[in-house]
């Protein structure tokens, strides 16, 4: 009944006590204690986490979490060395790279089509020469082996078994059940069992809908905005006269946008935490782990929009629905949609994945779990030393354990604590194509976070109640579904995003020794500067010093001479049908290798399911002799049950003396009577 009192507003609070304090000189060695000596302080990063302590401290389900992300921190080591090494060969490379080096060799002298309407003017392509060549840091060949290798990571074999239903039930909802159980029995006197049904979540269901729906369109109307700043931004960059600030609009525009859409994420993340907890309230679950999934569902479904629609629009709209040259596409009629750079969007999502992901870490994960814990305790601490009398420290001393742990913080549960490592995950796995130190920055921030929780739960939280739980619960379907979706995304970013499968078809159907001179050639399509509509051409047409009458644009179609000037190439096709073909090949090999894995690799190591397959056989055993001995037990019983039954043997009755009289009593009788 302590939930019901806990709603009712009887009792403030109910949580179990923890063992003692955890520093100090005089205080006695305790299991607390003991944690924060080898647990909770970051000088024993390196050591490995006491998991059985743990969960005999704050419960199964609590160190379920510490053990998955511990095994999950594991994991990104090979992860981090492998991403190392694709990120030296790009380094090693890129002064071998041909594209790259053509797109920086002044000598071609190729002019590019302005950037924007009227204010920007005709450009160099060896302006974005810093550009080319930091993207095959991570538009190289081995990109594509590490995605498979990431692939393959992200369907690490986990516990597929869920949680049983927790039987405590909520106190909200055993309040709720009182209410309307009072209000029947005043209205019809029936005391039949109550409980809520749909007509009374109904609304409820209807407000978790519409602020949902409202949630993801408000979060989609903010990137449009940072669309529109990225182009406002480079027109008037482009309008600049300073040439070093026109040769980086591409950089300087990512990476302020990135900056806004980062602290908008933060902010944003925030809040939905709280929407999402307050619409899994007004549906009132009837159990904690209704709850926690319902929760669970809602704040990563808004969480996961809110992180990575930035990173999608990036890797698969921009520069996609541009148009050409004298045909562009406008929103609102007058901002022209962004095109990506020569050498393609994937320096972009790079720049985009790397400041959010290092961001999130950085603030969200670190700074808001050390500062915001030890503010809360400041501000308590304050409040009580302005309550109390003059002697506030003898007060304290003099507190009793209950009294000293309330003035922790409310444990609320491990969802947040799941959710950025989930998100992280993501950042890991889904666009890793574009970033591979992406697990370099993921291990190095879970070292500190392991501690940081660890140090959070010992000194920080009121000790939890204990629950049972037989894996990460729903959880775990979540990992499977990024991981599948991460095939996918890797997939799509290589064809569409990276210039991988174009320099692929070209120096397989198109080079004429075989080797890459000539791509960037091959990849531009021509344009005549006197097809430009009315009030679109340059204000400025002579910015370079000559006149221009071709410019250069990136895509695949046919030239002002051709008979069907501007429509789409053959080459265009081409490189589609290598595009999709590769997504298909991708999937399956990683499909096929995955189901390979997991045969030649058992979930199970052979030693451990011997030792399972040898404990079954001795509880069989043990339980056979258990049925012997029943056995034998009930036969003692019957033949002294018979023995009762029969008269007496004696000088008076002699025909009642079998003639075994004298002969032992059998022994497995015997022995059957000891056990």
């Amino acid at each position: 009944g302590i939930t019901s009192l806990l709603a009712n507003g009887v009792y403030a609070a109910a949580y179990p006590l923890h063992d003692g304090d955890y520093e100090g000189e005089n205080v006695e060695f305790n299991d607390r204690k003991l944690l924060y000596e080898e647990w909770a302080c970051y000088g024993v990063f390196y050591k490995y986490q006491p998991i059985d302590l743990v969960r005999k401290y704050f419960g199964e389900k609590i160190g379920l979490y510490f053990a998955w992300l511990g095994v999950y921190t594991q994991m990104l080591i090979p992860a981090s060395i492998v991403g190392i090494i694709v990120f030296l060969y790009g380094c090693a490379t890129v002064d071998e790279n041909i594209p790259s080096m053509e797109m920086c060799d002044q000598r071609q002298n190729i002019t590019m089509c302005p950037l924007c309407d009227k204010t920007c003017s005709y450009w160099k392509m060896s302006s974005a020469c810093a550009t080319a060549r930091a993207s095959h840091l991570f538009d190289n060949p081995a990109t594509v082996f590490f995605s498979v290798f990431m692939a393959l990571w992200g369907k690490q074999g986990l516990s597929g078994k869920n949680t049983g239903d927790d039987p405590r039930f909520i106190a909200e909802y055993e309040a709720r059940v009182l209410e309307k159980s009072l209000k029947k029995e005043s209205k019809n006197k029936e005391t039949d069992k109550v409980k809520l049904t749909w007509r009374d979540r109904f609304p409820a269901y209807l407000t978790n809908l519409v602020s949902i729906i409202f949630m993801i369109a408000v979060t989609f109307a903010i990137v449009l905005g940072v669309i529109i700043y990225r182009i406002s931004m480079a027109a008037a960059l482009a309008m600049n006269s300073s040439p070093s600030v026109r040769s980086n609009i591409r950089v300087t525009v990512t990476a302020t946008a990135v900056i806004i859409n980062l602290v908008v994420i933060i902010l944003l993340d925030e809040v939905y935490g709280c929407i999402a907890r307050w619409l899994t309230q007004i549906e009132v679950p009837k159990t904690e782990k209704s709850f926690e999934e319902r929760l669970i569902f809602k704040a990563f479904l808004l969480k996961f929009v809110n992180s990575y629609t930035p990173i999608f629009y990036v890797a698969f709209f921009k520069g996609r629905f541009v148009g050409r040259p004298g045909d562009y596409v406008y929103i609102f009629r007058s901002f022209r949609m962004e095109e990506c750079a020569p050498g393609g969007c994937l320096m972009e999502l790079c720049i985009q994945l790397s400041i959010i992901m290092l961001g999130k870490q950085l603030i969200q994960n670190n700074l808001f779990e050390i500062g915001i814990p030890k503010m809360k305790k400041l501000i308590r601490y304050l409040k009580l030393k302005r309550q109390s009398p003059p002697d506030h420290e003898e007060c304290v001393k003099r507190k009793q354990r209950y009294e000293v742990d309330y003035n922790l913080e409310p444990f609320a549960g491990l969802t947040p604590e799941y959710m950025e490592m989930i998100i992280q995950f993501g950042f890991v796995t889904l666009f890793v194509a574009s970033f591979p130190l992406a697990p370099l920055f993921a291990l190095l921030n879970n070292i500190i976070e392991i501690r940081l929780d660890a140090k959070k739960f010992v000194t920080e939280l009121r000790r939890p109640v204990a629950v049972r739980a037989k894996d990460i619960g729903i959880w775990y379907n979540i990992l499977r579904g990024i991981g599948k979706l991460a095939v996918i995304i890797n997939a799509f970013v290589i064809s569409f995003t990276s210039d991988f499968i174009p320099r692929l078809v070209y120096l397989y159907m198109y080079s004429k020794n075989g080797t890459m001179h000539g791509f960037v050639n091959h990849t531009l399509s021509s344009f005549n500067v006197s097809d430009f509509q009315n009030g679109t051409a340059p204000n400025d047409p002579l910015d370079l010093g000559y006149e221009v009458q071709i410019c250069r644009y990136k895509d695949y179609r046919e030239p002002p001479w051709s008979e069907n000037k501007y429509d789409i190439s053959k080459d265009f096709w081409a490189v589609l049908a290598a595009r999709l073909a590769f997504v298909i090949v991708f999937q399956n090999l990683v499909m096929f290798m995955s189901d390979f894995v997991d045969w030649v690799i058992p979930d199970i190591p052979k030693d451990i399911s011997q030792q399972i397959h040898k404990e079954k056989v001795l509880m069989v055993e043990l339980f056979m002799r258990e049925e012997q001995d029943k056995q034998q037990l009930l036969e003692t019983w019957m033949e002294k049950e018979r023995q009762k039954d029969e008269p007496p043997c004696n000088h008076h009755n002699p025909k009642a003396c079998p003639d075994s009289l004298s002969s032992p009593a059998p022994s497995h009788a015997y022995h059957g009577g000891i056990l």
